[in-house]
């Protein structure tokens, strides 16, 4: 075999595994190969598997790791347009669709009557147990023996993300059938003013983490792959006084005025959601229109864009993204966007182009570009604003810090001192903190 398809031994134990435990979680980190491993695995059991992924990696990570390394499995990608069509074609070893397709299932089961394998991709896109298509997958569950469910980020926001993807897995015989009485194990509740805040119990993480570890597999990253080490920085912005004046006016008086109009924030939820774009450099209107105010980080971003070979940039609005681009034309700097507005092709293509070099820097949204895409041609990972989402950061860095690289990589924190930038990377260390504690146990229990 050649050497660059041999798996390597985290991912052979994590084969086994599978195929020693019907179902099961697999929690190792982003960029230590699950797919191969869930691939390996299926190669050796055969059946029918149905895989549930994020859009944006139907086909750059689960169709390009078939051709890759199971090239004798014919693999079907059921898109919107043609998915009654792939799932009733007989030939297909393997059907990978998106979320979305749960709620067609569960209308057409008899489409599902010859698979015996579900795999969910990311499995926190169903933590939520009273959304549409959380309920939906719950209802077609039964209809697969062997179940496998996957992410490097379980607990991105508390313990209680865990519940309801093992309870898919299990029916609820680790973690229980019942929610409430599942939290009320966890976490405590805390009165913020308005409602009662469950908050994990500081012992919540290894708890569950003994109950699930006969179920579990993890590796981390670091202990696997021997790749460099990924170094993270916060570089601070200097906000000149007068849009240091209008952040504070905003802060303290829940208004802004602007030569446009004023802008007023109608709660405390609102006002710092404001201060947020404040920070980025413009502000949306009840209507949703856009009001620029400035432009003065953008600068920096392009400047540590254009002393690197090539890089990836988080944005969190469109605004961002706006700016980022008109300071890359005028520089004359090679980029491409993956965000909402790109449909699956030309993502694909866009990583293509992107891991050929072509491509100086990647303008991504951390939600289009955070899960299975491989970009490890860059080395710096740039945050033009802060995200809440532990999920979203840790996936989004993991593009580049992850196997296949042999470059030192860094991530830097575009931060506003003294302002909520910092607090919200301080939330965001918190829910990281938290969720590498549990990871921390079932690695160690794996082992």
């Amino acid at each position: 075999m050649n050497d660059e398809l041999r798996p390597y031994e985290h991912q052979v134990v994590t084969t086994d595994f599978i195929l020693n435990n019907p179902r099961c979680l697999i929690t190792s980190d982003p960029g230590t190969g699950k797919t191969r491993a869930v691939l390996d695995a299926f190669a050796d059991r055969g059946g029918k598997m149905l895989v549930l992924a994020p859009l944006s990696i139907l086909e750059p990570a689960w169709a390009d790791d078939i051709k890759k390394f199971q090239p004798d499995i014919n693999c079907g990608i059921a898109y919107a347009k043609n998915r009654e069509k792939v799932f009733s074609n007989s030939e297909h070893n393997i059907v990978v669709t998106n979320f979305e397709a749960v709620n067609f299932l569960l209308n057409n089961q008899n489409l599902l009557k010859d698979f015996d394998t579900i795999c969910i991709d990311e499995f926190t896109a169903f933590k939520n147990r009273t959304t549409k298509r959380s309920k939906a997958l719950a209802k077609i569950i039964h209809n697969f023996e062997y179940r496998i469910a996957m992410s490097g980020t379980p607990n991105s926001n508390t313990i209680l993300d865990i519940w309801h993807p093992t309870l898919l897995v299990d029916d609820g015989q680790r973690l229980g059938k019942r929610f409430f009485s599942f939290r009320s194990q966890v976490c405590t509740p805390k009165f913020n003013g308005f409602a009662n805040e469950w908050i994990d119990k500081p012992d919540a993480e290894e708890a569950v983490a003994n109950v699930l570890k006969d179920i579990t597999v993890r590796h981390a990253l670091e202990d696997c792959i021997d790749i460099p080490e990924n170094v993270v920085r916060t570089m601070y912005t200097t906000l000149s006084p007068t849009i240091r004046k209008n952040y504070e006016t905003l802060a303290e008086e829940s208004v802004l005025y602007t030569q446009q109009g004023t802008i007023n924030a109608v709660n405390a939820g609102a006002r710092v959601k404001k201060l947020l774009q404040l920070l980025t450099g413009a502000i949306y209107d009840q209507e949703g229109n856009v009001l620029k105010v400035h432009d003065e980080r953008y600068e920096l971003i392009m400047d540590l864009v254009e002393v690197r070979k090539h890089s990836l940039v988080a944005f969190n609005w469109k605004h961002e993204r706006d700016q980022l681009i008109e300071k890359a034309e005028k520089r004359g700097i090679t980029y491409a966007v993956i965000d909402g507005d790109v449909n699956v092709q030309q993502r694909k293509d866009v990583v293509d182009r992107f891991q050929s070099g072509h491509i100086q820097v990647l303008f991504a949204h951390p939600q289009s570009a955070g899960h299975g895409l491989t970009l490890t041609k860059g080395t710096s990972a740039i945050w033009s604003s802060p995200t809440y989402n532990a999920e979203h950061f840790q996936q989004f860095n993991r593009r580049i810090h992850r196997a296949g690289q042999n470059l030192k990589t860094e991530t830097i924190l575009i931060t506003a001192r003294d302002t909520w930038e910092e607090s919200v990377y301080e939330k965001l260390n918190t829910k990281m903190g938290r969720m590498e504690n549990l990871l921390h146990v079932l690695c160690k229990l794996s082992n």
